[in-house]
Formats: C-alpha cells, sequence, structure tokens
C-alpha cells in the first residue's frame, strides 16, 4: 500500500469520521431529547408567524429554532420525524431549505470576522448580500409551502387546545433518546462510512481538485467581471476564501479593484465552489442522518436554490451599483 495513503488515513480519515460520527450523534441525542421532552411546540412559537404564513408544522418551526445552535440536530429531528411520518417529503425538502437562515447566522461571526480585516468596507457588502440571499430563500420556501402544502390550522396555534402530550422527567427522556440512538446508529455507521471512505480516497487521488480547476479554466462565463478580478474567483474554487479574500486585499490595497468588482468576483466564487464543497463535506454527513438517495437530494435541492438565490442578489448589485 502507498505510504502516504497509510499515513493520511489517521489524520485525514479516522479522526474525521470519528468527530463528525461524534457530532451527529450529539445531535441525534438532543433532537430525540427535545422530542421526548415534547418542547416541539414551544420552540416552534419562536417562527410562528413565518410557520404560519408557509403553512408548514410545528416541527419545522422547532427545527429552525434549533438550526440557530446546532444544524446537525436540526436535520437529525427532521430526519426522526419523517421517519416516523410525521412530516412528509415535501414539507422535509422545504424545511431543509427554510434552515438556510439560521445556518446562515451560525457561520456569520467567522466569516465576517475572516472578511472585514482584509477587505475593509467591501466585507459589509459582501455579508449584507449573501444575508439578503438567505433571506431571499427563505420567502421563497414561505411561498412555495403557501402553493404546495394543504391549507390547514398551524399545529402551532392549536397546541393549547391539542391532547395533552404524556409528561415525562429528564431522566426518562434521557434514556428514551439513548434507546432512540441506539436504534439508528447501526444505520448510521451503515451508510456515513463507506460514503465518507469514497470520498477520502476521491479526494486523495484529486478527483475534487481536477474538478474544481476544469471550472475555473473554463469559466468563460465570466467574462463580464474584471479580468483582474478572475484571479479572486480562481482561488476561492481551487483554493480556500480566504485565498481568494488575501488576493482581494492585496488588489484594493493597490487600487486595482473596487469595491464593488471585488464583492462581484467573491459571489461569483461562491456560486461555483460552494456546490463542489457541499458534495465534499455536507453529503458524507448527510448519509449518516439521511438516506443516501435522500440526502443527495437534498443536498442538490440546497444547492440549487442557494445558487439561485445568490445569483438573483448579485444581478441585482451588478446593476444597481453600476
Amino acid at each position: 500500500m502507498d505510504n502516504s495513503l497509510v499515513s493520511q488515513i489517521w489524520p485525514h480519515l479516522l479522526w474525521p469520521l470519528l468527530r463528525i460520527s461524534f457530532f451527529i450523534c450529539i445531535g441525534l441525542l438532543i433532537a430525540n431529547f427535545i422530542e421526548s421532552l415534547n418542547w416541539t411546540h414551544r420552540l416552534a412559537t419562536l417562527a410562528k408567524p413565518l410557520i404560519r404564513m408557509g403553512r408548514l408544522s410545528s416541527i419545522t418551526g422547532a427545527s429552525f429554532s434549533v438550526a440557530f445552535f446546532s444544524g446537525v440536530s436540526a436535520n437529525a429531528m427532521l430526519a426522526e420525524n419523517f421517519d416516523n411520518g410525521k412530516i412528509d417529503k415535501k414539507e422535509l425538502v422545504l424545511a431543509n431549505l427554510f434552515n438556510s437562515l439560521p445556518r446562515f447566522f451560525l457561520h456569520l461571526p467567522t466569516v465576517f470576522f475572516l472578511t472585514a480585516p482584509l477587505i475593509k468596507g467591501a466585507a459589509v457588502i459582501y455579508v449584507g448580500l449573501t444575508f439578503t440571499a438567505a433571506v431571499l430563500q427563505t420567502f421563497f420556501v414561505i411561498i412555495l409551502g403557501r402553493i404546495t402544502l394543504p391549507a390547514k390550522q398551524s399545529d402551532v396555534d392549536s397546541g393549547s387546545s391539542a391532547k395533552k402530550p404524556e409528561k415525562i422527567d429528564w431522566k426518562g427522556a434521557l434514556q428514551k433518546s439513548v434507546k432512540r440512538l441506539k436504534k439508528r446508529l447501526v444505520k448510521l455507521l451503515k451508510f456515513m462510512v463507506p460514503v465518507y471512505i469514497l470520498f477520502f480516497l476521491l479526494n486523495r487521488y484529486g478527483i475534487f481538485t481536477r474538478l474544481e480547476e476544469l471550472i475555473a479554466n473554463h469559466a468563460w462565463f465570466l467574462s463580464w467581471l474584471n479580468p483582474k478580478s478572475i484571479s479572486i474567483v480562481v482561488l476561492h474554487v481551487t483554493a480556500e476564501f480566504s485565498a481568494g479574500l488575501a488576493a482581494a486585499s492585496a488588489m484594493i490595497a493597490d487600487n486595482s479593484l473596487t469595491y464593488r468588482e471585488v464583492v462581484l468576483a467573491l459571489l461569483a466564487g461562491n456560486i461555483l465552489a460552494a456546490p463542489i464543497r457541499a458534495i465534499r463535506h455536507q453529503f458524507p454527513y448527510y448519509t449518516g442522518i439521511y438516506s443516501p438517495g435522500l440526502a443527495l437530494q437534498l443536498v442538490t435541492i440546497s444547492q440549487v436554490t442557494r445558487a439561485l438565490s445568490v445569483i438573483t442578489v448579485a444581478l441585482c448589485y451588478y446593476f444597481l451599483a453600476a
């Protein structure tokens, strides 16, 4: 066996796999604990106006609230209720898209404090536009839910008149949660481990790198950008977000690019890089929560919707800030 491959197995395969399995287990445990304590309706009231407008259930509302703190727990809650038949596939897809706004806030501090020192005022514009895209996606989900889901009295509103759920103490809820986690654990490992190993090997042998380079080298559709800003897009796609920011910072410093040109380049890089990174990082962990086929559908729909939202915002900014 290739010695370099052996040396990478622990730091790049086993350790990340153990870490992500641990966090998924914690997420599942938290989701089950919330369900066992019958806190779903309480958490859903935080998003009550949006839930009511979109004809969504309290489960979606609770997932939305939990997603501000843990994306894994929010997804685990959706998966658990989908498997139990409490929400159908249509609402599962909408709920997953609905959680884009909480996901944005989860990453907001990291993104802002990474961009602000490097691109200064352009950071406010860039973060503001990506936030607008997340809000746009949220309202798209509400409208789609309003159109496609059947009219009904929100179970958030009717919680007080509904049959009182069985009371359970914290100890009982924890025992119930652990029991349910054990039942899901085999399924979690059965699908996630093989997928994670496959993606490790694809990454190890440069498949994703070649795909990124292919996109970067054939980006003829970026001809509307300032030629100097193409390097920002290429670095964003082929390296890391921080590499694109470093290039942008240098070009702002020597007045090669304006804030508008830098922001447009970062948005273009965001649109191109996100799908590949979602397949590389998001899909393997989704297979630990959902079935592989469903995980692929959710990731694909999420990325397409997200890309369309960012493109819409970028086009508005391109013409309005001209």
